[in-house]
């Protein structure tokens, strides 16, 4: 980093190659800056541009002590991307997203023709961010506290996070937001999972763990979005089916607005979908179509799926229809309408 009040000494390889009367070809070739006395580069490990502290390099060449730099951290020191990151807890591709923050922006400044930021700039916009603080800045959500940003953002300013860093981890999600692990881990594995069906269906003949790693997602952080990709993709194409159904349900006049299923994917990984039937002759209160067994009544419409793997029991306002798994629409209608009904019909 460049320590407070000494970006003006700040000078790169070519200023060093000027000031012994050599081009900067023949400077990097030599290499004498390779030498184990001479002073280290101020730019982060790694960085492409090495920049380095003209008061330390002047006193190495005269052969006099090479003098210290200031200790200790100021809102003034200038951090490069990757300290920029550091001081955030995130990845260096991650910072590339929030960079352009207006914070970030007004305060970027070039020093040898590298980008830095004021640490303080880099602390205002970390504390700026929605459910940051000094707890959770330190290690993620305080002790004995909630998540610190309101659920219905939690979606949208993860994917932000995955926008910018695919191989983003759960902790690094937690220590950003503020969040509980299983809140973050959750997240990334729904969003995962719906980019990793996206991919499949954009490109047929891949499998979801070959989808996962062209998006760039490490393996070992998603056989959990993998696998629930399949389910995604299942859903995805029962949907059709499902909404014919439904349209089939309310020209019967069993519900009063044409809605789509309500499609869902509890934790053990298979599809369900649900609608209520709020017509005034409905059948029953709700209708549920799973796909392990097709369609079955419900006697709620507050709570028509049951929470579990295993099946309701018939009884109670609950009937397992006949006609398989995806029974054409006409059959399901039959089914439901009562025999009475029915011979009137006939």
């Amino acid at each position: 980093m460049i320590r407070a009040g000494r970006h003006h000494l700040v000078r790169t390889l070519a200023d060093l190659a000027a000031q012994q009367g050599l081009g900067i070809d023949r400077y990097t070739r030599l290499k004498p800056y390779e030498a184990a006395s001479f002073p280290a580069p101020i730019s982060s490990e790694g960085a492409r541009t090495k920049l380095y502290d003209g008061e330390q390099v002047d006193a190495y060449l005269r052969g006099e002590p090479v003098p210290r730099l200031p200790a200790g951290e100021d809102d003034q020191d200038l951090l490069d991307r990757r300290e920029s990151a550091a001081e955030l807890g995130v990845s260096p591709d991650t910072w590339k997203k929030y960079k352009s923050d207006a914070i970030l922006t007004a305060a970027r400044t070039e020093v040898g023709g590298v980008e830095h930021w004021p640490r303080g700039a880099v602390r205002r916009y970390r504390d700026s961010r929605p459910g940051r603080s000094a707890a959770a800045t330190a290690g993620g959500r305080p002790k004995n506290t909630g998540d610190q940003v309101p659920r219905d953002q939690v979606h949208a300013l993860t994917a932000e996070l995955l926008d910018a860093d695919p191989a983003i981890s759960a902790a690094t999600v937690t220590a950003e937001l503020g969040v509980h692990r299983d809140t973050a881990q959750d997240a990334l594995t729904r969003l995962r999972a719906d980019r990793i069906a996206d991919h499949v269906e954009a490109h047929p003949g891949l499998t979801p763990a070959e989808a996962a790693a062209q998006l760039g997602y490490p393996a070992g952080q998603v056989r959990r979005a993998t696998d629930r990709a399949g389910v995604v993709l299942r859903a995805r194409h029962v949907g059709p089916y499902l909404t014919d159904v439904a349209a089939a349900l309310h020209r019967a006049g069993w519900t009063t607005e044409e809605t789509a299923p309500d499609v869902q994917l509890p934790g053990d990984d298979r599809v369900v979908a649900a609608l209520v039937l709020d017509g005034v002759q409905a059948p029953a209160p709700a209708l549920v179509w799973d796909e392990r067994y097709g369609w079955r009544t419900a006697p709620s419409r507050r709570h028509p799926i049951t929470k579990g793997a295993a099946l309701p029991s018939e009884g109670e306002g609950v009937r397992y229809l006949a006609g398989g798994i995806t029974p054409p629409p006409g059959v399901v209608v039959a089914a439901l309408t009562p025999p009475d009904q029915l011979a009137q019909e006939s």
